[in-house]
This record gives C-alpha cells, sequence and structure tokens, in this order.
C-alpha cells in the first residue's frame, strides 16, 4: 500500500497523538510507502525522512513551542495544509488517508480525500474531542461540536483508541456512529542501564515519575502537593517534560518547600526518558483525561507500578490492585495513602512491577500496525468492489 498519514503534529511537536502516528508509520514503513503530512516550524526542515517514513511539512508560521500548539498555527495549518496534500496526491499515487485527530486536521484529511478519491480513516485521540481542562474544548461550543459531526460522519471509517474515546463520541457527537477500537501501542524499549548517579539521585532515594506537557490537563500542581503530604522526605518527584505551566509548578514547589525534592528534567529524548523511568520507582500521573495513555504503556514497560486517576482510556487496560492504583478523579487524599503504600510496601510493589511487564506485552506497537493495516486493506477492497 500507498499511505498518506496526516496529522497537525509529528515529532518532535507535540506529544502522545503524534508520537503514536509516528511509530505506527514507521511499524508501517517496514512493508509499505508511507508519507506523513505535518505542520513545520521552529526551523524543522520542509522535507525529510524520518526511520523509513517520508515527513512533509506544511508552514504554519505561528509556532512557538514544541510541546504546546496555539490555535493561530492550527488555523493556518487549513488551508497550507490541503495545497501541500495535494500536491503530494498529484505527484503520488496513495491508496488511502489516515487523519489523526478531528481538530484541526480533520478538515484537510477530508478535503485531500474528497480531491483524490480515496478512502478516509479519521482516527480520533480524545482531546481532540473532549478535554475537560480548557474552555474551548469541541464538546462545549456547539459550532465546533457541529463541525466535527460532519467531520466524523464523512470519514469512510472511523478509530477510537479507547473505549472513553467513543463513548465520547457517541455522547457528544452521533450516538449512531460506528467506531472502530484499536488500541495504540508504544514500542518496545531498547535502552542501556542506567545508573541513578547518572542523573543525579542516589539509591537511598523514592523517585516518583511523571511524563508530560506541562499544561492545566495534566494537573502536576497536584502532584507536587501529593509529594509534601506523603511525610517522606526520601521521597522525590521526577518530572520529565516542558510546557506552559512550568514556572508556576516552580515557584509551587518553592512555596510548599519542597523545591529540592521536585526535579524538572525538561524535555528529553526517548533514550533518556526511558532510563530516567527505568531508575524510578513509582509512575505518577493527575492527569485529568487521557484519550489512551501512552505514557501508562511506557512505565509498564519500565517495570513501574502506575497510580492514576480512573478517567480516561488508560481504564481500557490499568486495573486498581493490579497494575497499581486506580484512583478516582481528583481524590488527592486517596491519591497521596495508595504512594504511600507503595513506597513503604516494597514487596507488593515489586509484584506490581512483574505483573505490568507482562501485561504489557500485548499492548506493543506492532499489534496496533497490524489492526490499522487489515483496516486499510479491507477499506481499499471495498472501494474497488464499488
Amino acid at each position: 500500500m500507498n499511505i498518506l498519514f496526516c496529522n497537525y503534529e509529528y515529532p518532535p511537536l507535540g506529544g502522545g497523538g503524534g508520537v503514536i502516528n509516528a511509530l505506527l508509520a514507521e511499524e508501517l514503513a517496514t512493508r509499505h510507502e508511507v508519507t506523513v503530512l505535518t505542520s513545520q516550524g521552529l526551523g524543522l526542515p520542509a522535507e525529510s525522512v524520518v526511520n523509513g517514513v517520508r515527513v512533509v511539512r506544511a508552514p504554519v508560521f505561528f509556532r512557538s513551542q514544541q510541546a504546546a500548539a496555539n490555535v493561530p498555527s492550527m488555523l493556518a495549518f487549513l488551508p497550507m495544509g490541503i495545497a501541500a496534500g495535494k500536491r503530494l496526491i498529484k505527484a503520488n499515487r496513495y491508496d488511502v488517508i489516515n487523519t489523526h485527530f478531528v481538530l484541526p486536521t480533520g478538515p484537510v484529511g477530508a478535503a485531500l480525500a474528497r480531491f483524490g478519491k480515496l478512502p478516509h480513516v479519521l482516527s480520533v485521540h480524545g482531546g481532540d474531542l473532549y478535554d475537560p481542562s480548557k474552555w474551548i474544548s469541541p464538546h462545549r461550543h456547539f459550532v465546533l461540536r457541529t463541525w466535527i459531526k460532519r467531520l466524523l460522519r464523512q470519514a469512510d471509517s472511523l478509530v477510537g483508541q479507547s473505549r472513553n474515546t467513543i463513548d465520547n463520541v457517541h455522547t457528544y457527537y452521533d450516538a449512531s456512529l460506528d467506531v472502530a477500537r484499536i488500541p495504540l501501542g508504544i514500542k518496545r524499549p531498547a535502552v542501556d542501564a542506567a545508573r541513578r548517579a547518572d542523573y543525579g539521585f542516589t539509591d537511598d532515594q523514592v523517585l516518583l515519575v511523571t511524563v508530560g506537557r506541562l499544561v492545566a490537563r495534566k494537573a502536576m500542581d497536584q502532584l507536587i502537593s501529593v509529594l509534601k503530604d506523603t511525610d517522606r522526605p526520601d521521597a522525590h518527584l521526577v518530572i520529565i517534560g516542558s510546557g506552559p505551566q512550568e514556572q508556576a509548578l516552580q515557584q509551587q514547589s518553592r512555596e510548599l518547600g519542597v523545591a529540592d525534592r521536585v526535579h524538572f528534567m525538561g524535555q528529553t529524548d526517548e533514550r533518556d526518558k526511558f532510563r530516567l523511568l527505568q531508575v524510578s520507582d513509582i509512575f505518577v500521573s493527575t492527569s485529568q483525561h487521557e484519550g489512551f495513555g501512552l505514557v501508562y504503556l511506557e512505565a509498564m514497560a519500565s517495570g513501574l507500578p502506575v497510580v492514576c486517576y480512573d478517567y480516561g482510556g488508560q481504564t481500557d487496560f490499568l486495573t486498581d490492585g493490579v497494575t497499581g492504583h486506580v484512583v478516582p478523579l481528583n481524590d488527592t487524599a486517596l491519591f497521596t495513602e495508595c504512594c504511600r503504600k507503595l513506597i513503604s510496601d516494597r514487596e507488593a510493589s515489586q509484584k506490581i512491577s512483574d505483573r505490568n511487564l507482562e501485561l504489557v506485552e500485548d499492548l506493543y506497537i506492532e499489534n496496533c500496525a497490524r489492526q490499522y493495516e487489515q483496516l486499510f486493506e479491507d477499506l481499499i477492497k471495498k472501494q474497488q468492489v464499488q
């Protein structure tokens, strides 16, 4: 097959949605021709080949941060992405288009599918449908809901990565839509062994680690409070990621008197991210919602127990008392108590770690790619018959 992916964000820009698209594209590129149409910014080249994937970037001009998008850059991607995509379709014979995120990428993918008369698979990731931390979340606004409903109905096939995401499609947009569930996956970690001393930590410290953009939806201010409330001076919080809330979080850690135990590691490469996970003890997340939650898979693959909330796609594969603790949303007192238990009972924590290494085997990218591959092939055959 010759596959065209459309995604406004693609590494190094953006977060989990772009990362999974890259993993999926690279896995499929081992046996198909794969092109990704995405946005350009921050000095990135207009075109490159990355791990066998041709990446074409349409200029958007207004992007100012690697980790977080802004509305002007998203709006600019609509005309620029469509123009770049039409040039690609004129020069290449694609078999299928797979668009990731109904907004802002959905209109681009839909326009290109019509232009090239190609089958269109639309993958929704969660935050593009529902983000309770944002006033501009599409589910809150009639115009955006109407626009999304139309884009969902126009697609030849819809994919959601979790039951939660599919429920949001049906609850806020159209209960009659047929949405395939294809769980996401991560690349099997292959990193060299790390030592705590490599990152300035000692063996007598208990490392709680989290990964994510420092934005409101991640609610990392809660993690800093949880750290203080554990009443464990040996407990440290390792934050991997960057974003607009970093200064406020640093100020909070100073005000709570835990600045020496909160470590902002910034945006790391994959090697350092997995090395930091490898030397940590517990993965913690107070994210208010995740469409799926790739970071939880990365934690499981690193042999970490996971403590998080019960709201989002992670509930498809995380189980309270089995993979760690799944806590009612924003019950910070219980969240803190669960962290204390795992810190104190190292034997129980180790059993959970061993179990997570077993459970994550079914959630690597090759399984996700095979399901997408079959969906693409079925859709192409269906169109050929018609």
